[in-house]
């Protein structure tokens, strides 16, 4: 007996159950700074530092894969939900919320974000119906406090209680470290 393959639904509800970080990944092609609202991004490796974001192949992001050389990736504070929306193209008012890029590291960034990586194009790679654009990290901006991350969690904007929680493992001091493993019969 085999089990049945879970739809794609089921696949979404799922994923929305694992509480990401939002951003806004940008870019400057032809002079024109493009950008769009992520939550599928991922650090991948320190030594080279990389990153990664996936756009969806439908997305007008995607088109700009080829001429973009260099992507900022700003993480959004807990105030910034309407960023959010515009960027992803949600947004219904006239005007849009107010926001400016600014310079870093020959890139446009958010300004205001919790925090900012902005690199190189290093790899790009073919992942079904989206594209995993890997970026080699040259500049870091981190934003001043509070720190307040927007989360999006089950299809919903969320916020971090940074007063609840307990300290977590330095798993950088611990890479040289034997993994545990487990095995079950």
């Amino acid at each position: 007996m085999t089990a049945a393959t879970p739809d794609a639904r089921a696949f979404r509800d799922a994923l929305g159950l694992f509480p990401t970080g939002v951003a806004v990944i940008a870019t400057e092609v032809d002079g024109h700074v493009h950008a769009m609202t992520a939550n599928a991004v991922s650090s991948l490796s320190l030594e080279p530092m990389l990153v990664l974001f996936c756009p969806a192949k439908k997305a007008r992001f995607a088109a700009l894969l080829d001429a973009a050389e260099r992507f900022s990736i700003s993480f959004l504070r807990a105030a910034q939900e309407a960023l959010s929306t515009y960027f992803a193209g949600g947004w219904r008012e006239p005007e849009p919320p107010p926001f400016r890029f600014v310079r870093a590291g020959g890139t446009p960034r958010l300004e205001g974000a919790l925090a900012a990586l902005v690199g190189a194009k290093h790899r790009i790679h073919d992942s079904g119906d989206h594209w995993l654009v890997v970026v080699e990290v040259h500049h870091i901006h981190r934003g001043v406090e509070p720190h307040r991350p927007l989360v999006f969690y089950r299809g919903k904007y969320a916020r971090v209680d940074r007063l609840t929680g307990a300290k977590g493992p330095d798993l950088l001091a611990s890479a040289d470290e034997p993994a545990q493993m487990f095995y079950h019969d």
